[in-house]
């Protein structure tokens, strides 16, 4: 049997970047490709630890801070294009190697974490640091390598050390397994309908039902889907109640189907693993390690931002549910309104108050527009311009790539865009890198990607989104910023490496712009006639902003609390969705409201650890943004350049080099208080 040839990382297209604008060459390599290259990057890492480790000079910077840093080149791009393809286009080789490789690399990480010589130099170098003459961004670097350390298990013995590493291990998998159960449910179930069944429905979701019917090989037909971008509206117009039913329980029991995707299991296993690591650690709670690198530091500081908040919001949702009942009386349901309800009563009062619906702004919110307003204002506050290229070739046909231009013309980076759902992505939006912008040795220009998942429309229509489909593009948009605007020397530090509770300020501001009036003149246009939207239909809509606030509050915030309440406990629950359902109804959770994420696909704090204790952070962020964008009302101008220019040197640019409420303190002056937040949400 003939030996495959070593992988030589140096000319390899996975991990040497060879394709037009510095992108990887996507042309150049195959599913198959991605396992060998990451055994080899694996090896050549641990090799450079080792080195770093073991040399015979006393630490210093140089050697060993920076080293570490910048060790690891060949790993971090492969893996960065394999998590990218595992989240937008996977298949079943990239799902079996992401079981593997998922437990593989917490091994490693484990292993830099738990390396005693590594640890004691990072120690020599925090201990001396006072001595040592640094600069504030390398202090500050210093200080989270070293905490990193720690609560990577450097300060163990071997037996707890060795217990970690496993934990980690078995976190890693079950996290893998939870986000491709979710997938596959998500993916495999579909609603085919005929024309006769879709009475109520616009015909731009008409049109992305159809292209979704044909995606699954039923052609003339029409399929409702589990993606968010299709259930949500069919929920919010379908007439045919039972039809709504239908969808709606199958939009809430992702994850819980009793079959071989069932995360029940997943779950409770994965609390009691986080709560072993937490004690091991020295913490009381999974919660309370979480919290505390964070703004809020401790539970008991996220409750008191979101109970109020919950109790304003559940208030408001109960007279809310009063007027949809009679709504419903008045068509002769008589039922107490149910979660499939509530949408499309809250569509026929939104008419009612404001004239209007949310269909009625679809045909003035084209895909295309909404992305060149996104870069608009991010040239009016920022100077920057994007160029689209074409014909780059990325992971999927649907990618579109613009080079960002800084004000002299320089490329400051590459912005890569997916918008649109298929099945082989996973569901939500989000913002990663293929490389993060630094300035440490050679440095690296930041390669930022956005990913949707908007309902594609048939072939020569034009995509129209919901208002909520353009704020999550802004908001998104606003993450990729953060990336991009990125201007600070360490790698570990740059672009999002912020605190949890930090790191949604920069998305969540820049939403506000969306709804800018001049930027809606601009933008909003009809897209047939090309007409701006009727300046009574935008102020309708502004009018409408907080439409609904309990509701969007009470869904939202009883995941928070749900997630806050597993993580706080000192030993995991044995039923984990029995403990949801105890908890909710100690909330007080209305019975015609369901959770945002229900627990079984709660992929923000179960497929992997990003949010686990920290999905309060969109609200603890929220009352930053609120009072942020309050410093342009203040001057009259959402674009006052000086407001800009700290914006951009304290918020977006400034990564994760000053701790976060130093950062917003330059910005404002202060900290805010939470009252902007409830004004913002209709709740003050």
């Amino acid at each position: 049997m003939q030996k495959s040839a070593p992988i030589d990382l140096a000319t390899h297209p996975l991990t040497s970047w060879k394709g037009p604008h510095g992108l990887p060459d996507f042309t150049a390599f195959d599913d198959a490709a991605f396992a060998p290259v990451f055994d080899a990057a694996l090896t050549a890492h641990e090799a450079e630890i080792t080195k770093i480790a073991s040399s015979p000079e006393a630490p210093d910077i140089a050697n060993t801070l920076v080293a570490l840093e910048l060790a690891g080149e060949a790993l971090s791009r492969v893996s960065a294009i394999f998590w990218c393809r595992a989240g937008a286009h996977t298949n079943e080789t990239i799902q079996e190697l992401e079981r593997e490789i998922s437990p593989r690399m917490a091994r490693h990480v484990s292993a830099i974490f738990m390396n005693e010589a590594l640890f004691a130099r990072i120690d020599r170098l925090y201990q001396d640091r006072e001595t040592l003459g640094l600069d504030t961004e390398t202090s500050r670097v210093l200080e989270k390598t070293w905490k990193r350390f720690v609560r990577g298990g450097a300060q163990l013995d071997q037996n707890k050390k060795d217990r970690l590493a496993a934990i980690n291990e078995d976190l890693a998998g079950l996290g893998a397994q939870f986000g491709q159960n979710v997938l596959a449910d998500e993916s495999g179930w579909a609603l085919f309908l005929e024309e006769r069944d879709l009475d109520g429905l616009s015909e731009a979701l008409k049109s992305s039902m159809a292209e979704a019917a044909e995606e699954r090989g039923e052609k003339e037909r029409y399929a409702a889907t589990l993606s968010r971008s299709i259930a949500e509206p069919f929920l919010a117009s379908s007439e045919r109640r039972d039809l709504r039913e239908k969808v709606f329980k199958a939009f809430a029991k992702r994850g819980e189907n009793g079959g071989k995707t069932d995360n029940t299991d997943v779950i409770a296993r994965t609390l009691k693993l986080r709560s072993e690591k937490a004690r091991l650690l020295g913490y009381e709670s999974y919660a309370a390690l979480k919290l505390d690198d964070t703004m809020a530091k401790s539970p008991e500081a996220v409750q008191d931002l979101l109970q109020p908040v919950w109790q304003k919001a559940r208030e408001k949702a109960a007279e809310d549910e009063k007027d949809l009942a009679r709504l419903a009386a008045r068509e002769g349901q008589n039922q107490p309104i149910a979660p499939w309800d509530w949408r499309y009563y809250a569509e026929k009062r939104r008419a009612e108050r404001f004239a209007f619906d949310e269909a009625a702004l679809k045909p003035y919110l084209v895909l295309d527009n909404v992305i060149a307003a996104a870069f608009d204002v991010a040239h009016r506050l920022f100077n920057l311009t994007f160029e689209e290229l074409k014909e780059v070739p990325a992971w999927h046909e649907d990618v579109r790539t613009f080079a960002v231009r800084n004000p002299d013309g320089t490329t400051r980076g590459l912005f890569l865009a997916d918008y649109f759902n298929r099945p082989s992505k996973r569901s939500g939006a989000w913002m990663s890198a293929l490389q993060s912008g630094y300035r440490l040795g050679e440095g690296k220009s930041p390669i930022i990607y956005n990913v949707m998942n908007f309902a594609k429309p048939p072939k020569g229509r034009p995509a129209l989104l919901s208002v909520d489909e353009a704020r999550t593009l802004f908001h998104e948009f606003g993450h990729a910023l953060h990336g991009l605007l990125s201007d600070v020397t360490w790698p570990s530090i740059s672009g999002t490496s912020v605190s949890r509770d930090f790191v949604e300020l920069p998305s969540q501001l820049f939403e506000h712009w969306f709804t800018v009036p001049g930027v809606l003149r601009k933008f909003a246009l009809h897209h047939e006639t090309g007409e701006p939207m009727p300046q009574d239909l935008v102020e309708k809509m502004r009018a409408a902003r907080t439409f609904d606030a309990g509701f969007a509050t009470v869904e939202f915030t009883a995941s928070a609390l749900v997630d806050m309440a597993f993580h706080s406990l000192a030993e995991a629950p044995d039923d984990p969705l029995r403990f949801e359902a105890e908890t909710l109804a100690k909330l007080g959770m209305p019975d015609a409201i369901a959770m945002r994420h229900r627990t079984p696909h709660f992929l923000h704090v179960f497929a992997g650890d990003g949010y686990s204790a920290g999905y309060y952070s969109y609200m603890w962020s929220e009352v930053l943004d609120a009072d942020a964008f309050r410093a342009f009302e203040e001057k009259g101008d959402p674009f006052d350049p000086e407001t800009a220019e700290k914006l951009r040197r304290y918020i977006y640019s400034a990564g994760g080099s000053a701790d976060p409420e130093d950062l917003y303190r330059a910005f404002r002056g202060r900290m805010p208080t939470p009252e902007a937040m409830m004004e913002k949400k209709g709740l003050s």
